[in-house]
C-alpha cells in the first residue's frame, strides 16, 4: 500500500501539510527514480493552489531530495551505483551511531514494539504488501535511532532516508515477486536484533542494524546502473536469496 496523498486538512497549515505528506511519501519509495512531479497536478491532488506546493518542492530540494527544474516542476533524482555507495556509507556511519546510543536507552516496552513490527512484516509478507512492508521497516529502525536522544542525528538520518527514497522505490520492485513466492523474509534481520537486545548484547544488536544497511545495500548494488545514462540493471535474484 503506498501512502496516498490527500487533501491538506485544515489542522495544519497548507504548506506545512503538503510538505509532511510529499516528504513522507518520498522516504517510503513511493515515486520512481527519474519521475516528473508537476506543480498542478500535485495541487490537484492535495486540493490546494499552486503557492504551497511550489515551497513544499523548493524545501524538498533544499534537502536534496527532489530536482527542481526552471518551471517549477520537480523531478526524482536518478539512482547511479555511485550515489548508492555513498549513501550506504554515510548511513552505516549515522544510523550505526544511532543505534550504538539508542540500544542501551530501549526499554521493554520498546522491545515489545519492536516485536510487533516485525511479526507484522511476517503477516504482511504474506500479503504481498511491499509497500505496507517498507513502513513497517522505517518505524522499526526509528524506534531505535529515537531511543538515542539526540535530535542531531535524526534530523541527519531522515535527510539521508530521503534520498535514498528512489533506491527503495528500486528495491520494492525487485523484492515483490519473491515475496510473493515466500523466497525471501519479510522481516529481514530483524529478529536476531530483537533476540539480541533480549539477551542483553548491545553490540551485536548495533551490528545486526549495520549488518540490515549492508544487506539492502549488497541488494541494491545488483539493479543499480553505474550512471544515470545506463538502463538500470536486472540483477539475479538469487542476490535477493543469499
Amino acid at each position: 500500500m503506498r501512502i496516498a496523498l490527500e487533501p491538506v486538512s485544515s489542522r495544519t497549515t497548507i504548506q506545512e501539510g503538503v510538505y509532511q505528506q510529499l516528504r513522507n511519501a518520498l522516504m517510503a519509495g513511493n515515486f520512481d527514480p527519474g519521475q516528473t512531479l508537476t506543480i498542478a497536478s500535485l495541487a490537484e491532488t492535495f486540493g490546494t493552489s499552486n503557492m504551497p506546493v511550489r515551497e513544499a518542492l523548493r524545501r524538498l530540494a533544499a534537502e536534496n531530495a527532489l530536482e527542481v527544474a526552471a518551471n517549477g516542476s520537480a523531478r526524482i533524482p536518478i539512482v547511479t551505483l555511485a550515489r548508492l555507495d555513498d549513501l550506504c556509507r554515510a548511513r552505516i556511519a549515522v544510523e550505526g551511531l544511532a543505534a550504538e546510543l539508542g540500544i542501551p536507552k530501549l526499554t521493554a516496552t520498546n522491545i515489545e514494539t519492536l516485536e510487533r513490527i516485525a511479526a507484522e512484516q511476517h503477516a504482511i509478507g504474506r500479503s504481498s504488501n511491499v509497500y505496507e512492508l517498507m513502513a513497517r521497516n522505517q518505524q522499526f529502525h526509528f524506534t531505535i535511532y529515537r531511543a538515542s536522544g539526540s535530535e542531531v542525528l535524526l534530523q541527519l538520518i531522515e535527510t539521508l532516508w530521503l534520498r535514498f527514497g528512489p533506491y527503495m522505490r528500486m528495491l520494492s520492485a525487485s523484492v515483490e515477486p519473491l515475496m510473493r513466492s515466500g523466497e525471501i523474509d519479510p522481516a529481514g534481520s530483524h529478529f536476531p536484533i530483537i533476540e539480541a537486545l533480549k539477551a542483553g548484547d548491545f553490540v551485536r544488536a548495533r551490528d545486526g542494524v549495520v549488518a540490515d544497511i549492508r544487506r539492502t545495500h549488497e541488494i541494491l548494488r545488483d539493479y543499480c546502473p553505474a550512471t544515470e545514462d545506463e538502463p538500470r540493471a536486472k540483477g539475479p535474484a538469487s542476490a535477493l536469496r543469499r
